[in-house]
């Protein structure tokens, strides 16, 4: 069965950052808004004109898309997930055009597992650390980003 844009988005979150609160859940929906609305750069072509499916389910962006990891089951997948009424609420947030502002024009998150998070992410130095919400670290473009 394919899901609607509106049950991808609340699975994602609920997986994504589901122990992460009201704001770590929007600041994720953010992130996926961001990508889709972008106007230059990977993501712009990944999206092709808003395609939020295509963002979520681009090769190696959301380990939640995928069931599995390094050869082995992935349980904590976004099939797997049951949704509540607040991540629907959130996805809806999102699907009306709204954003944490806290997340700004950030394009990726990454929960390092430290207390620190690193100055530059993805690694190829598109993305510069902006802020950090709960345990997720959130990268802004650099003009690196334009040429992905």
């Amino acid at each position: 069965m394919a899901y609607s844009q509106r049950e991808l988005i609340a699975r994602l979150v609920q997986c994504e950052a589901g122990g992460e609160g009201d704001s770590g859940m929007r600041a994720v929906a953010t992130v996926v808004i961001n990508r889709t609305n972008a106007s230059i750069g990977e993501y712009s072509r990944i999206s092709n004109g808003g395609n939020i499916r295509n963002i979520i389910f681009q090769q190696g962006q959301f380990d939640c898309t995928r069931e599995t990891i390094r050869n082995e089951y992935n349980p904590q997948n976004i099939y797997n997930m049951n949704p509540t009424d607040l991540h629907y609420e959130i996805a809806d947030w999102a699907l009306a055009g709204n954003k944490l502002g806290q997340v700004g024009e950030c394009l990726w998150f990454l929960n390092p597992y430290t207390a620190n998070c690193m100055k530059t992410f993805p690694y190829n130095g598109s993305g510069e650390f902006f802020t950090r919400i709960n345990q997720h670290c959130f990268y802004t473009p650099t003009s690196l980003y334009a040429n992905t």
